[in-house]
Order: C-alpha cells, then sequence, then structure tokens
C-alpha cells in the first residue's frame, strides 16, 4: 500500500487493514464466491444482508453451518462487505457498471485487506510476460516478509492459494504451471485505482503512478485513455490540458471522507 500521507488509522476507516492475518491461509481472493453472493443480494443495504444470505439462506451452496461461517469470515476479511466502508461502497459501485473489470477489482479490493497477498506482487510484477512462476519463490517471499512464522506446509498451501488469486485476476493463466501474462484492464479498473491512490493522498500525474495502478497492469498512457473513457461515462471527473491533470471523485468520495483526507494531508 502506497502513501504514507494519510494516517493508518485514517485508511482503516477506510477499509484498508494493515493486520498480519491472511485469508491465503486458507483460500484465494474468492472470486467465484464473491461473484454469486453480490448476485443472490444485488440490494444488500447492511453487512447483515450478506451474512444472512451466506449463513441462514446458504446462497453460495456451502455443506455444512461451519463452511457457511467460515466461508462469511473470509470473504469478510478480504472485502469487508459491509456498504458503509468506502472501499466496499465503491468495489460494488464500478461492479454494477463494469462487468468486464470484476476479476481485477476484486483483486484491487482484496489487495488493501490482505498483507500476504499484497506483498506477493513484488513477485507478480518483476516477471516478464509468459515467463513461469514458480511456486517456490512464492513460498520464499513468503517466509521472507514473515520469517519462520508458517511451517513449511502452510507456505506451500499460501503459495498455491497466491497464485490461484493472480490467476483469477489475469495476471498469469495455466492450471499446473503458471505463466505471466496482461491482465485486462477496464475504465472502472483505472477509475478504482485512481480512487485507492487518492485515498492515500496521491494527487494529479501522481495517481497513475501507484501500486494500484500497476495492478492495471498497462501502459500510462492506456490507463490515461481509460480515466479519460471513465469521465467520459460520469464516474470520475478527468481533465488534462498538456502535463496538468485535474481529478476529482465526486461520485466515489462523501464530504465527510473528503475532510478526513483534507485534515491528514
Amino acid at each position: 500500500m502506497d502513501g504514507d500521507n494519510v494516517e493508518k488509522s485514517i485508511l482503516e476507516r477506510f477499509g484498508f487493514k494493515y493486520n498480519k492475518r491472511s485469508v491465503h491461509t486458507g483460500r484465494t481472493i474468492m472470486l467465484e464466491e464473491l461473484s454469486n453472493l453480490l448476485e443472490a443480494v444485488p440490494d444488500a443495504i447492511v453487512y447483515d444482508d450478506y451474512i444472512k444470505a451466506i449463513i441462514d439462506q446458504n446462497c453460495l451452496l456451502k455443506r455444512s453451518s461451519s463452511s457457511r461461517t467460515i466461508t462469511a469470515n473470509f470473504l469478510t476479511e478480504l472485502y469487508s462487505l459491509d456498504p458503509t466502508i468506502s472501499i466496499f461502497r465503491n468495489l460494488l459501485f464500478f461492479w454494477n457498471r463494469d462487468e468486464e473489470g470484476r476479476p481485477l477489482l476484486a483483486m484491487l479490493c482484496a489487495f488493501c485487506r490482505d498483507r500476504v497477498l499484497n506483498y506477493s506482487f513484488k513477485a507478480i510484477k518483476s516477471l516478464e510476460h509468459n515467463a513461469e512462476v514458480k511456486k517456490k519463490s512464492i513460498e520464499e517471499l513468503i517466509d521472507e516478509m514473515e520469517p519462520n512464522r508458517f511451517s513449511e506446509s502452510t507456505l506451500q498451501s499460501m503459495a498455491r492459494n497466491i497464485l490461484s488469486s493472480w490467476t483469477k485476476s489475469g495476471h498469469l493463466k495455466g492450471r499446473r504451471d503458471k505463466v505471466r501474462v496482461q491482465a485486462k484492464a477496464t475504465p472502472a479498473t483505472v477509475a478504482y485505482a485512481i480512487y485507492l491512490g487518492y485515498l492515500e493522498g496521491q494527487r494529479g500525474p501522481a495517481l497513475f503512478e501507484t501500486t494500484y495502478m500497476e495492478i492495471n497492469d498497462c501502459s500510462k498512457e492506456m490507463a490515461i485513455e481509460l480515466a479519460e473513457n471513465a469521465s467520459a461515462r460520469g464516474w470520475i471527473f478527468f481533465k488534462r490540458i498538456g502535463n496538468v491533470m485535474e481529478i476529482s471523485l465526486p461520485n466515489l468520495i462523501t464530504k465527510e471522507e473528503a475532510d478526513l483526507i483534507y485534515e491528514q494531508n
């Protein structure tokens, strides 16, 4: 996570997480479960609406009550599932407007909330396209992040899940052997990346140089073009004159959130 301009305590109120827990000890970014949940409860207003759908209504078709509870907990860890939390509220905003961008949108949100997933991007972004990524290298990266914290079997499981997550987001392909490919950026994924960088205090051209924009896996020129597309759709305000960029997010950031950011900058 990029910015030091806004205090972590403020970012946590927006939905960022900085603790050491990781869903990837047992799951991936759970793209299918998230998709099925949001389809099953399209008009949810509060967190409890999602939890009731998972546990009471079994909308994800789990075999036992314990697996329903575990799934609800993991999805909460990754996405918050709370429409009052800024980064989930705006995940929903873009999710409902850009179906093609959903895999990257899910990754961007989970990236803000899962420390191991966040750290693993070091390995993904360093790969040339069509280069193979070795599971062992991910195991070593996780162990480097938290030396001797995880057993060998846990490291192996986490590495498999991390690679699966980056496959679901479109950065890797292959079943057993994973190779680097280009993920599919869209107007929504670029706008969401701009929004996440904005929360951290970045402004102007710096919004196209964040890790969130790197996850979009496209050139700066393409990102600017997609941002202009998002602006044309009314999702964000983006205006460029030469090297000067004006960016604002009136549809994504409430007045209260804007005041919090302003106070910290």
